[in-house]
């Protein structure tokens, strides 16, 4: 609302100064500072306040070390967490920006859904929370509305060099948007493009790294593409929401683990969503120019300062747990984020913690029924999954557990970001 505003004054007024707020750079900088201040302010306040009402976690009994002293510890702290992203989002982002409506909404839609599972749990007094199949319908309709909007939305588009006279298409189930642009680059050369509205992600480590979604519509037959391929895509889209929220959800089990690596994956995605917004980046790195892009990079300082904010409050021994208030929101924004950006191949390395933790249980799960209805009795491959509950079976301090797991983070960060250049 500020770059409006400011955009207003300096164009009706002139007003010395308020130009400044043309910057990404500088509007970054104020969201990251905003969101923190929030954070921490309202962390303080929020825990006071669930204090005084008996707001407090539940713990089951699983035998862990310094289980006990967790129980009654404030919980649904995520909402600190959602205000402190959509404030500074909503005072210095264009809130028209398509992207930056996308992110909005999913921020929004999961939170209410952790939210309504963390009241059901606190003041309902149901542990098992909102029913399993209630959070998968409403990861699926976020899913929905980011895989069509995505898909058809007009602003959503790619631009392309056509100063060789080429269409710009590489298939026939692009679209092409009206209007033809010219750059000037450092050098004073002229560059024209076209924007294609097209369903296309990255491949990592190959040099010809555009990968489109109507390959994989082409094996239903070339005749049914355009029918085909938004399913697929959409389909694609819901399963990597429906995937990384519920692996943030599980790796929220000890403290400052998800607020942490969602702050190293949410940096990754900044740098990712900067480079290919600026089409000077873009040209210099060989990788996607996505138009408005650059925009999103506000959203994510948000989101990076909301999460360092609330690890303030959350770092062991935490003061306040996020609950699944926070847990599904950070993980469908990550997915969301990942899909804006056209970087949802790489989430197996963005989001390595998330899906370790979650293939640890799904392993535990699948041997122990395995192995039960072989010899009769379940065996296990872990300890107790997920998989930062092995380590602490094992005598490790939830404190080294978490630190350690931040280091392979902060790895797992670089090496996506060296894809940049490794094509």
């Amino acid at each position: 609302m500020l770059y409006y505003l400011f955009t207003y004054l300096r164009d009706t007024f002139h007003l010395t100064g308020a130009g400044v707020f043309n910057y990404i750079t500088f509007r970054v900088a104020m969201a990251i500072i905003v969101s923190l201040v929030i954070s921490m302010l309202m962390g303080k306040r929020l825990i006071a306040f669930l204090q005084r009402k008996q707001i407090g976690e539940t713990v089951r009994d699983l035998g862990l070390q310094g289980e006990a002293q967790k129980k009654g510890t404030p919980t649904m702290g995520g909402l600190i967490i959602i205000a402190a992203i959509l404030i500074p989002t909503l005072l210095f982002a264009r809130v028209l920006n398509v992207y930056i409506v996308l992110m909005l909404v999913s921020t929004i839609w999961l939170g209410l859904v952790g939210f309504l599972d963390d009241y059901i749990k606190v003041f309902k007094k149901n542990k098992e929370g909102l029913a399993g199949r209630f959070k998968i319908m409403g990861q699926i309709g976020l899913g929905i509305i980011i895989g069509v909007t995505m898909y058809y939305n007009n602003h959503v588009v790619i631009s392309r060099d056509v100063t060789d006279g080429s269409s710009g298409l590489h298939s026939a189930a692009e679209k092409l948007e009206p209007g033809r642009f010219t750059r000037k680059d450092d050098n004073g050369k002229m560059t024209a493009y076209v924007n294609v509205r097209t369903a296309t992600t990255t491949i990592p480590f190959v040099k010809t790294h555009e990968f489109r979604y109507e390959k994989i519509a082409e094996i239903f037959g070339t005749k049914y593409v355009e029918v085909t391929t938004p399913i697929i895509y959409i389909l694609f889209v819901i399963f990597i929401i429906v995937a990384v929220s519920n692996g943030a959800n599980i790796t929220d089990g000890i403290d400052g683990l998800a607020t942490g690596v969602s702050a190293i994956i949410g940096v990754c995605l900044g740098v990712f969503a900067y480079v290919s917004g600026n089409y000077l980046f873009a040209g210099y790195l060989n990788i996607m120019d996505i138009p408005n892009l650059g925009e999103l990079s506000i959203f994510i300082g948000a989101f990076v300062g909301a999460c360092v904010g609330f690890l303030w409050y959350n770092a062991y021994p935490a003061q306040v747990f996020m609950g699944d208030t926070g847990s599904l929101c950070l993980g469908g924004i990550i997915a969301s984020l990942a899909i804006i950006v056209r970087k949802e191949l790489l989430i197996p390395i963005i989001c390595g913690i998330f899906l370790v933790e979650n293939v640890s249980v799904m392993l535990q799960v699948w041997y122990f029924k395995r192995t039960k209805k072989k010899y009769g009795e379940g065996r296990r491959i872990f300890k107790m999954a997920p998989l930062h509950h092995h380590y602490q079976k094992l005598g490790y301090h939830e404190s080294k557990i978490v630190a350690r797991m931040w280091i392979i983070g902060i790895l797992l960060a670089i090496m996506s970001i060296v894809t940049l250049k490794l094509q």
